[in-house]
């Protein structure tokens, strides 16, 4: 283990309390004594206020598909520092990043920009209410789109009433959101049966806020039948999956084309970014020519543009195909330290993307994700540390691979991961 000093940032914690609620800009990274203070990042590699070197898993919780201060993205973003920073105004580069997305996303007629993955999901539900006339909103349980009021709801008890998960949400607000369970079909055809006000369902085709859970065989295309059924929008949130597990997302893999998508994470490039796309016929409703309004000082700004357009242009098949590898290897070698040491746990995983499940056989939506125990996942994130590893800090998160990690890194990953699982049961 290595032996790391860490006094700089716990420094800046103290004088971050003191400043900012919790010493955070965002809860989850969040964790005790203090959270590590990120000094540089390059590559897989990140290094904090203190010096010391981890290999990143977390990634930015996911934009950084290319690494850290990738060199290709770096210039293009110093070029267009020189032309400007924001314009108000429509630009090229905005131009050339909806044009990329309209180019590689299934449903992508037209895409408006955003600052954030949040506001993408935001003016998407405010569309889908505007373009349907109806009102009420289907989430899954444990689904996350971000912080707004809209959508901040949970299922509680077996008929999954809508509860809040944040206070300052309006009681009112529950009456517009109806909650289905990730991977079961019935749920919400059940929703949709009873109820001729559902303007839209709304869902991470891969849930990525309750680790990472695929989608079993056929459950998406049994949810775009019945959604087309009732006169129900479909919107994919891969604000996560979108260019992360293929240029097209989780649409192109699953072969699955829902009405509307979010995107963010990688299509800024590193910076802030979201998008809304769609069908044309839906996507003309927004402002200025239809009367659903949407705007932003920041949207569609011409640095994100450039950084997201050099890290779109950068991705292929051989690097998704990579990617696909590392994890399958890191999977592989987890599993197998699992099954030699008899604990219970299982991994799950989709592409670039992987988590661990403490106390689980199998995880295959929320209910089963809330049984894994997030202390032994703490445990593991302390140890990893501990060995040069940065994890995400909350087991309900998800570890990201970019390009830039290789053999020797998901190598040490393995050994690390297998010498806690056998510490754990001596």
């Amino acid at each position: 283990m290595m032996n790391m000093g860490r006094n700089g940032s716990k420094d800046l914690y103290e004088e971050m309390c003191d400043i900012t609620p919790g010493g955070v800009s965002s809860p989850v990274r969040a964790f005790k004594p203090y959270p590590i203070f990120a000094g540089s990042g390059s590559g897989s590699t990140i290094i904090d206020v203190d010096g010391n070197e981890y290999t990143d898993y977390c990634m930015a919780y996911g934009p950084l598909i290319l690494g850290h201060s990738n060199q290709y993205v770096i210039t293009a973003v110093r070029k267009q520092l020189r032309n400007g920073t924001v314009y108000g105004m429509p630009s090229e580069p905005e131009y050339g990043l909806i044009k990329r997305i309209c180019d590689c996303v299934p449903c992508a007629d037209e895409a408006r920009l955003t600052s954030t993955g949040t506001e993408a999901t935001m003016h998407a539900v405010r569309l889908a209410r505007g373009y349907t006339g109806r009102n009420k909103i289907i989430k899954i349980d444990g689904g996350f789109h971000g912080a707004n009021d809209h959508l901040m709801f949970n299922g509680v008890g077996p008929d999954l009433e809508p509860k809040a998960f944040s206070a300052g949400v309006p009681e009112c607000m529950s009456n517009n959101i109806r909650i289905a369970r990730y991977n079961d079909l019935e749920s919400f055809g059940n929703i949709m049966e009873k109820d001729e006000d559902i303007a839209a369902v709304i869902i991470e085709p891969y849930m990525g806020n309750a680790g990472i859970i695929p989608p079993k065989k056929g459950f998406l295309e049994g949810l775009r039948r019945i959604t087309s059924e009732h006169g129900v929008l479909l919107i994919f949130d891969e604000v996560i999956t979108g260019f992360r597990v293929a240029k097209g997302g989780v649409q192109e893999l699953s072969g699955v084309k829902p009405d509307m998508c979010t995107l963010g994470k990688i299509i800024g490039g590193g910076f802030p970014a979201g998008a809304v796309a769609g069908r044309r016929d839906i996507m003309e409703h927004m402002a200025p020519f239809g009367d659903v309004y949407a705007a932003g000082t920041f949207s569609g700004n011409p640095v994100t543009a450039a950084a997201g357009c050099a890290t779109i242009d950068l991705l292929s098949p051989a690097q998704y195909g990579k990617l696909e590898r590392y994890t399958d290897s890191i999977v592989k070698g987890m599993t197998d330290h699992i099954y030699d040491s008899g604990i219970k746990a299982c991994v799950n995983s989709a592409l670039s993307m992987f988590q661990v499940f403490f106390g689980c056989n199998s995880v295959s939506d929320n209910d089963e994700s809330k049984k894994a125990s997030r202390d032994r996942y703490m445990m593991l994130f302390r140890h990893m540390l501990s060995n040069g590893i940065y994890m995400p800090p909350s087991g309900g998160e998800v570890n990201f691979l970019s390009t830039a990690h290789d053999r020797h890194t998901t190598d040490r990953f393995i050994e690390a991961f297998g010498d806690f699982v056998r510490r754990g049961n001596e």
